[in-house]
């Protein structure tokens, strides 16, 4: 069953996702259906509790006060509603969830900057592979049959051209024999004539 959620994950879920840790301030930009129209709000708070989880079942929590309210929200952070993720600044914290803050109000709230480097997940994208495969199986099966076709198209020619070389010299080889069989018969029906007018010459000698 994990072999199909991990391949699951793999086709649906991003290329590439930022490093989320409790204590990041962060913006996240989701999208927001209203009727026809769709809209992306900024939802900026501090980044309570990275729930376990991998692929499309991560998710974090993150945690704001609007108007003396504490609001906190759960998003995937592969869901395609999360538009985009921005890492603000970093806290420095010693707990993987931040419970005790949701106690807390006021100046207690604030908690020690520290530097951060902005890292990056990257996930395997199986989809994207398996297109980029079909397209070039497509390309070379489309130049396999685009070149059949020209082979036999010059041989073809070949085939034509070595046809209109033969008819002229089986045209010229008929004349010939016919021209030969004309000046035969000439030469027949000359013969007789000939000795006919020798007879007579030599009857009036």
């Amino acid at each position: 069953m994990s072999h199909i959620l991990q391949s699951f994950s793999e086709k649906h879920g991003k290329a590439s996702v930022p490093k989320l840790r409790s204590g990041y301030i962060v913006k996240v930009h989701q999208k927001i259906k209203e009727g026809d129209k769709t809209r992306i709000q900024v939802f900026q708070g501090t980044i309570i509790a990275v729930n376990p989880g991998h692929g499309v079942d991560e998710t974090f929590t993150v945690r704001k006060i609007s108007e003396g309210i504490g609001v906190e929200k759960v998003f995937p952070i592969h869901s395609p509603n999360v538009v985009k993720i921005e890492v603000m600044r970093a806290q420095k914290v010693r707990r993987a969830k931040l419970n005790f803050l949701r106690k807390l109000s006021g100046k207690s709230l604030r908690l020690k900057e520290v530097s951060f480097r902005p890292e990056e997940k990257t996930f395997a994208v199986e989809a994207e592979e398996e297109a980029t495969e079909e397209v070039v199986e497509e390309s070379s099966e489309k130049e396999e049959k685009n070149e059949k076709p020209v082979a036999e198209k010059t041989e073809e020619a070949r085939d034509e051209a070595s046809e209109k070389k033969e008819e002229p010299k089986k045209e010229s080889a008929a004349k010939e024999s016919s021209e030969q069989n004309d000046s035969a018969e000439e030469e027949k029906t000359d013969s007789p004539s000939d000795s006919e007018e020798k007879k007579k010459e030599e009857e009036k000698k």
